[in-house]
């Protein structure tokens, strides 16, 4: 498993939301700020979550599991926790689930066989907290486990996409019942020893975006207009997030020290679409980043249609959408801002897909 991969994801997921623009402690949000994952005091809200994913036993599977979650002080600021159950037989935990008490959660792990070789991991996460009648939201948030995720790792064995299973245990991957939380595969593409589940939902294999410079904290962030917004601020604000938490302090000197051609990478870069390792065949001739085409666009919708037609350009990426399409984003070779398109800024970046674009000879 590559745990400082996945914990990178798991942090981002961990802080999300913990402090909202304009960061000061003083704006209402932040008096009223929203946590994903929040298992509050039982009776108050939701007080528990369930993760179940599919394990294949290659012969005496062992799990662990490492529970990770924020515990606020009297002064809003947050501690992080862990809970880690080490080494889990699979086969043993089919007979006897196993329990944990650590601090305020109460952390039980079961499975049950569903194929040969096939068990359903259930792991319930449960806040040991009871609510009083006059509990107000602050005092429920002081008593609550938040941000609370779960990184599973598995030695001799596999775990199987919930999101893709194999064709053999699709009905068993639909029986998993998951609530509060969304386990997914993580770690380098194409391993399956890891699982994380929380309380986002992913695609298997989330990263985080590699220009992203720091942990931004606001829900649904945008890193661009976040660290501008953060530039723009007035001395007194600046001076009220320096008397603040010591990760707002890094947060306001890192967008204020951060160097011109960085925020530069940042402005116009596209995330959501994984991108094609394989190559792509158009006219019976795979093509790769770097190779070179010629633009045939079938539409005319606009102007840039017209105005590319017949002109050769490399393709800088191959991109898929949601429903599993190609799509060529390619740099014209004549554009004079060629060098702004291979930075992936809009105006000279553009996407045409495999019936507009004609292989060139030489392609590498």
């Amino acid at each position: 498993m590559n745990r400082a991969m996945i914990e990178k994801i798991a942090n981002a997921i961990l802080y999300e939301g913990y402090m909202l623009y304009p960061y000061r402690a003083s704006s209402i949000k932040n008096q009223q700020r929203f946590n994903f994952g929040v298992l509050y005091p039982e009776g108050y809200d939701t007080s528990s979550q369930t993760t179940e994913c599919l394990v294949l036993d290659e012969g005496d599977a062992t799990v662990t599991a490492l529970v990770r979650y924020l515990r606020l002080d009297a002064s809003q600021q947050a501690h992080e926790k862990e809970v880690e159950i080490a080494d889990l037989c699979v086969r043993n935990l089919a007979a006897e689930p196993r329990n944990e008490v650590s601090g305020i959660g109460a952390i039980r792990i079961s499975a049950a066989q569903v194929a040969s070789r096939c068990y359903k991991l259930t792991v319930e996460i449960r806040n040991t907290n009871r609510a009083t009648p006059e509990m107000r939201r602050e005092m429920a948030l002081c008593d609550a486990m938040i941000s609370v995720h779960t990184i599973l790792s598995v030695h001799r064995g596999d775990f199987p996409s919930l999101l893709d299973p194999p064709a053999d245990l699709q009905r068993a991957a639909g029986e998993c019942r998951n609530v509060g939380v969304w386990p997914v595969l993580a770690g380098e593409e194409g391993s399956h020893d890891a699982m994380l589940s929380s309380p986002i939902i992913f695609y298997d294999y989330p990263q985080v975006a590699p220009e992203s410079p720091q942990n931004l904290f606001d829900g649904a962030e945008i890193d661009e207009i976040l660290t501008l917004r953060i530039l723009s601020l007035s001395d007194e604000e600046k001076a009220e997030i320096r008397r603040g938490d010591e990760r707002t302090r890094r947060l306001l000197e890192k967008a204020e020290t951060m160097p011109a051609e960085q925020l530069l990478k940042l402005h116009g870069a596209l995330g959501g679409l994984p991108a094609r390792d394989k190559t792509v065949t158009v006219f019976g001739q795979e093509l790769r980043k770097g190779d070179r085409v010629r633009l045939w666009p079938q539409r005319s919708a606009d102007i840039m249609d017209i105005a590319l037609k017949g002109k050769t350009a490399t393709i800088e990426a191959i991109e898929e959408d949601l429903e599993g399409n190609a799509h060529f984003a390619v740099v014209v070779e004549d554009d004079p801002g060629r060098d702004l398109g291979e930075m992936r800024q809009p105006g000279h970046r553009f996407f045409f897909g495999p019936e507009e674009i004609e292989p060139l000879e030489g392609a590498k």
